[in-house]
């Protein structure tokens, strides 16, 4: 087993306010790849298993680059790297990135709210699938203050921070494969209605590790990962 040191960074911007901007989740999903992947395993799964990868909310488009670029420098590692997006602008600054590392056409992108957009030819088809997903709290509805909802798309949750996430764990067992081991990774916050989300997570037949964490000013964030039981 061979452990890389120097894993490529990929050259990310963004001038649209809309897309999210890689943040402390961003990394705690990037730093943990670099530490449980090497040259024989991503995470414990054999590198030559692993088919299809999406990348789901990719924003700039970072964690889908960071993946096709270490296919550079791991010969087993060869997956089909997908990445989505709910906004047209995420789409176009993901490319534009792509453009910027030199590695144009070989990402696959998906304008989509969640898979809502998704082709029938891709189900039960990714390995792994990565969600850093908006997972705060609504703010609370004030008729004087002007929302700025294309904005808030990033982190507004929902009203407890769980309703999209809920959304995408019922939708995701039409995509994730069916054949073990496949993982789904996700970004979470004890801001959110966490302890619901978990029962909801249990009854879909996902069981959830906490990998991660990190704390911040307000908030702690996790890095989690869900193994389908039922499959």
């Amino acid at each position: 087993m061979l452990i890389i040191k120097n894993y490529p960074e990929p050259i990310i911007s963004n001038n649209n306010e809309n897309v999210y901007t890689p943040s402390d989740d961003t990394y705690l999903i990037i730093d943990y790849f670099k530490a449980n992947i090497d040259d024989q395993y991503f995470d414990g799964i054999r590198l030559e298993k692993i088919q299809k990868v999406l990348d789901l909310g990719t924003g700039t488009g970072i964690i889908a680059l960071f993946l096709q670029l270490i296919k550079n420098i791991l010969s087993k590692f060869n997956p089909k790297i997908y990445a989505a997006d709910i906004l047209e602008e995420a789409i176009k600054c993901a490319k534009n990135n792509e453009q910027n590392n030199k590695i144009e056409g070989e990402i696959n992108f998906i304008q989509s709210n969640l898979f809502d957009s998704f082709p029938k030819s891709l189900e039960k088809s990714f390995n792994v699938i990565i969600f850093n997903p908006p997972y705060l709290p609504s703010i609370k509805s004030d008729n004087k203050l002007i929302r700025d909802f294309k904005k808030e798309a990033s982190w507004d949750g929902g009203k407890r921070g769980i309703e999209i996430f809920t959304r995408f764990i019922k939708q995701v067992k039409n995509f994730i494969a069916t054949k073990k081991p496949s993982y789904i990774y996700y970004i979470s916050s004890d801001k959110a209605a966490l302890n619901e989300l978990n029962k909801i997570i249990n009854n879909e037949g996902f069981s959830n590790t906490i990998l991660n964490k990190k704390h911040l000013f307000f908030e702690n964030i996790f890095l989690n990962r869900l193994e389908n039981i039922d499959g």
